[in-house]
């Protein structure tokens, strides 16, 4: 058996104590060298800066409206039918044009009409005669019965005699109005000033009182109508604001709702709320004599229900939801954000009227919320200014 010397044991510590003081070594070098991380997450998002775009509060009149979508209604839709029967002979009216109330649109054949007048006179004559002739009896029996050469009834069936034929000729007079009537049905003209749509009734046709389709359509369209509607939970403000404006303006604009048509006013309200769908009928009046509203388009209806004064108001887009509440990232002045609870009065296109929570100095962060905690930093490579324009709020039934 052979055993180590002791300088070779002395040998091997010394390499192994070397050895263990490079790892060591090792260990710091490569280990400390690397950024220390946390499991804490809101300690990862507060070193972290994140670029957002931002958006001063700001203060303004800004006009509060509802919108809608309406359908343009004439004021006014009648169906000229004729009122007599007979032929059709003439059509004066072009399809399309505008017609005013009075003008002649059509005529009808009046001959038969012309020969219930001629007959009606007759007979008037025919009876007059026999009423002459009866008073001048009813004066010769008068004389007689104070001679005492007839008797008393005699005389009076003389005198109901007259009053008969007294009758007769206002049935006769009345004949003659009647007739007169139904010649003057026969020249049709228009009931009302308007647009008249096209031809149902072709020229020589046989046309009747009787007829449902009529020979056209006249629609008024100046002034003209829109009818819309709004829930009932936007009533109450809509009456109030009758109430002391007594005139509430209204805006048309296109099916897109991007390009204007139209101002008119508020006209008329529905005397009830439709239970079916919790909503109020409107009525709305524009003076159209451009004819930029044609019956029966769709159109989007903006009703300005108020102007709020000095009222703050940011970007819609800076607007958040949570478990806390509405809030938004409030940048403060060491450049970190903090959540700010707020209370929004109402939600415009673009803007957001603030009620609490905001002062006018305050900035609000507009995009690149979702990088963004409690005191986390950010970098504002953006400030957006939003223009003060007229606000519309938008109905329920189109959120």
């Amino acid at each position: 058996m052979s055993f180590s010397t002791p300088s070779k044991t002395k040998k091997w510590a010394l390499i192994l104590i070397v050895g263990a003081f490079i790892g060591i070594a090792s260990y710091f070098t490569v280990f400390k060298s690397q950024p220390t991380t946390s499991n804490d997450p809101k300690k990862a998002f507060a070193t972290r800066v994140a670029s957002v775009s931002t958006a001063p509060v700001q203060q303004g009149a800004i006009k509060i409206f509802f919108q809608s979508l309406g359908t343009v209604t004439p004021l006014s839709n009648v169906v000229v039918k004729s009122r007599v029967d007979g032929q059709l002979m003439d059509i004066l009216f072009t399809e399309g044009q505008m017609v005013k109330q009075g003008d002649i649109l059509a005529k009808i054949d009046a001959r038969s009409f012309e020969v219930q007048l001629k007959q009606a006179q007759g007979q008037l004559l025919k009876d007059q005669a026999l009423l002459e002739n009866a008073l001048i009896d009813l004066k010769r029996y008068e004389v007689l019965l104070q001679q005492d050469s007839i008797s008393k009834q005699v005389l009076d069936t003389q005198t109901a005699l007259v009053h008969q034929y007294q009758g007769t000729i206002k049935v006769d007079e009345a004949s003659i109005d009647s007739a007169k009537l139904q010649l003057d049905y026969s020249t049709i003209t228009a009931p009302t000033s308007g647009r008249i749509g096209l031809r149902l009734v072709d020229k020589g046709n046989m046309i009747h009182a009787s007829d449902t389709t009529g020979l056209a359509v006249i629609a008024q369209i100046n002034p003209i109508s829109a009818t819309f509607t709004l829930p009932e939970d936007k009533v109450p403000a809509i009456t109030q604001a009758l109430q002391e404006n007594k005139t509430l303006e209204v805006e048309a604009y296109d099916r897109s709702d991007s390009i204007f048509i139209i101002k008119g006013h508020l006209a008329s309200m529905d005397n009830q709320i439709d239970t079916t769908t919790g909503t109020l009928k409107f009525k709305a009046e524009f003076n159209n004599p451009e004819t930029k509203l044609f019956p029966n388009q769709f159109v989007n209806i903006h009703l300005l229900v108020t102007t709020k004064q000095n009222a703050l108001y940011v970007p819609s887009a800076a607007i958040q939801h949570g478990a806390q509440g509405t809030f938004v990232y409030r940048v403060k002045e060491d450049q970190t954000v903090s959540v700010q609870r707020v209370k929004v009065s109402s939600t415009q296109n673009g803007n957001s009227i603030i009620e609490e929570g905001l002062s006018l100095s305050d900035i609000v962060v507009v995009d690149g919320v979702d990088k963004l905690r409690e005191g986390s930093k950010v970098d504002m490579n953006t400030t957006k200014e939003t223009p003060l324009k007229a606000s519309r709020t938008k109905s329920d039934s189109q959120k």
